[in-house]
């Protein structure tokens, strides 16, 4: 092996080592940032879960208040019906 083929494979290892480093550096960027998307996304889903739940639990709130505001009225109105007649 003379010296130009000795330095020809070692430009050779050098474009193979180039060609499979650089993509996975690139694979390497996507992936933490797809981690870190997933990871905000998992906590603005608890943040939804959580207001949702809230949000919820004020409607039913209200909704039992209006259910006792109509009974009262149904109530009123069976009595007014009563005393009238």
């Amino acid at each position: 092996m003379t010296e130009w083929s000795v330095v020809g494979v070692i430009i050779a290892l050098c474009g193979l080592v180039a060609t499979l480093v650089r993509p996975m550096l690139s694979l390497n960027a996507s992936i933490t940032k797809l981690t870190l998307l997933v990871e905000r996304l998992g906590e603005d889903l608890k943040a939804l879960s959580r207001k949702n739940s809230e949000t919820h639990a004020r409607l039913w709130e209200k909704n039992e208040s209006q259910d006792r505001q109509l009974d009262d009225h149904e109530c009123r109105i069976t009595a007014l019906e009563k005393g009238g007649m």
